[in-house]
């Protein structure tokens, strides 16, 4: 009995010794505007604030380094910080983009890191892509050729993951050349009826897919699809040793090629997965929208633009935009293939004009909710504005401007809200 009381105080101690140990450091950078939006030649004072335990930081220094996004540094310094925040002058931007102050704190054996982005007049950035002559045909063109193939639809049952309302399956279909596949899980009401459809579209990366069942419980056919023509729900070890190895960089793969570039099949795959929805006798024949975040929300817009059957989008922080930012002194999109001057070649920077997201914005004519943050590392906001304000169609912005390459619950709510909306499910 002494032994386990014994260790019942030792418990409580433990547990006393842990709520008292100060939570860890919190870096703090915010602008003097409350929504970081700012007119050109206004000059931003960047705010500075190190919090422990919901206090100041005192007796620590701080370091920080201020630019336009991916950009090198105009500013740096470092400086003490004491109890109220500290301010730097941070400058201004004559043409519109985006300036960030990145403050490091390195404070017992350990390096924390705080970021603000102002917004100069994003509305008015321009694209830097330049739009081929062919480049409608070239897509005309590949979409003839693809519905040529047939699609050789292959539907396996997926009962573990079925529940009392919806039954999945593993999809495969054939895309661009024969023997080759595109795969996704499919999610569809048991329900016997007409259901709208939604086609999610996955960001970067190898990994499996385990479908949106929740959201087909709502009464939504839901086909989530992978990019790589491989199954979609394999060990976890296939995906991790195709990413180290075979799929590394397969973003760039044939990149000096406009017709052997790795994303025309990726693009072609969107659109026979739709073919596949319209060949569904549960799908209601009408009500198709197209889902995705990073280079889903790139796949999510080229989409959107290719095929008119889809009727709506959400897209979060989209990649692949403005490529060429890089080669005209701004941060360009996700992959970032030309921030390196080498890899900037004649053939290299024409395949990307065929491919770069903001060619397929100025083709949008379906209402999209877009979302995202300021912060964002990944798709830097000056890209993704380079395809937004090319995009003439009705548009729902949501911007959660403290995140970077990630959403927050509120963001997915208002996401999920619009596509019921946008597919009647709700009013």
């Amino acid at each position: 009995m002494k032994s386990i009381q014994k260790l019942f105080v030792f418990s409580l101690l433990y547990l006393s010794f842990i709520s008292l140990r100060a939570a860890e450091p919190q870096v703090i950078v915010t602008t003097n505007n409350a929504d970081w939006l700012f007119q050109l030649n206004e000059i931003v004072i960047f705010k500075i604030s190190v919090l422990q335990d919901g206090q100041p930081l005192q007796g620590v220094k701080l370091t920080y380094e201020i630019g336009p996004e991916k950009m090198p540094a105009t500013l740096k310094g470092s400086v003490d910080h004491k109890d109220t925040p500290i301010e730097i002058e941070g400058g201004t931007m004559k043409t519109g983009g985006f300036l960030r102050c990145t403050a490091t704190l390195n404070h017992e054996g350990k390096q924390y890191k705080g970021m603000a982005t102002a917004a100069f007049s994003p509305e008015t950035i321009h694209p830097t892509t330049t739009l081929p002559d062919d480049f409608l045909a070239f897509w005309q063109k590949a979409i003839a050729d693809n519905a040529k193939i047939p699609m050789d639809a292959r539907v396996e049952p997926m009962t573990n993951r079925s529940t009392d309302k919806v039954n999945v399956y593993q999809v495969n279909l054939q895309n661009h050349k024969t023997g080759m596949r595109v795969y996704g899980v499919m999610c569809v009401p048991k329900a016997p009826g007409k259901y709208p459809a939604v086609l999610k579209v996955p960001g970067a990366g190898v990994r499996p897919y385990k479908g949106d069942v929740k959201l087909a419980e709502k009464g939504i056919i839901t086909f989530e699809i992978g990019i790589h023509g491989i199954p979609v729900n394999l060990d976890s070890m296939v995906y991790e040793n195709l990413k180290a190895g075979a799929l590394l960089g397969y973003n760039s793969f044939n990149l000096d090629n406009r017709d052997d570039y790795y994303y025309k099949r990726v693009y072609l795959g969107c659109l026979r997965a739709n073919d596949f929805l319209f060949s569904l006798p549960e799908f209601d024949g009408t009500n198709l929208m197209v889902t995705g975040g990073s280079q889903g929300g790139a796949l999510a817009i080229t989409t959107a633009a290719l095929d008119k059957r889809v009727k709506a989008l959400t897209c979060f922080y989209p990649a692949l935009c403005d490529l060429t930012g890089y080669l005209n002194g701004r941060a360009g999109g996700w992959p970032h293939m030309f921030s390196r001057p080498a890899n900037a070649t004649k053939e290299k920077i024409a395949t990307s004009t065929y491919y770069d997201v903001v060619n397929f914005a100025r083709l949008v004519t379906v209402p999209g909710f877009y979302s995202f943050g300021y912060n964002d590392v990944t798709c830097p906001p000056t890209s993704f504005y380079a395809a937004f304000n090319s995009i003439s169609a009705p548009k729902t912005f949501f911007i959660a401007k403290e995140t970077g390459h990630f959403t927050t619950a509120e963001q997915r709510a208002k996401q999920e809200e619009f596509v019921l909306k946008s597919l009647k499910v709700i009013k």
